[in-house]
């Protein structure tokens, strides 16, 4: 099982774009992102760091694995 990286939340946003995930607003330190053909929306917060544990729940709602993610960090 790979491990979760520590990314800010604009590294997290920019391996979300890669698949199709797209910044629609931004309230205070979060940025609500959505996908075509997903009822779900992601909430990344704007911080330094992200937390391993928001960043698990948040590859877990966008339908990733956490294998599949590491792998676009890495490209």
């Amino acid at each position: 099982m790979a491990q979760i990286p520590i990314l800010s939340g604009r590294d997290v946003v920019t391996v979300f774009a890669k698949v199709g995930w797209q910044i629609v607003r931004q309230r205070g330190s979060h940025m609500i992102m959505v996908k075509s053909g997903h009822m779900a929306t992601l909430s990344v917060p704007e911080h330094r760091e992200v937390s391993r544990g928001t960043l698990r729940s948040l590859i877990r709602c966008s339908g990733l694995t956490v294998e599949e993610f590491v792998a676009l960090v890495d490209e």
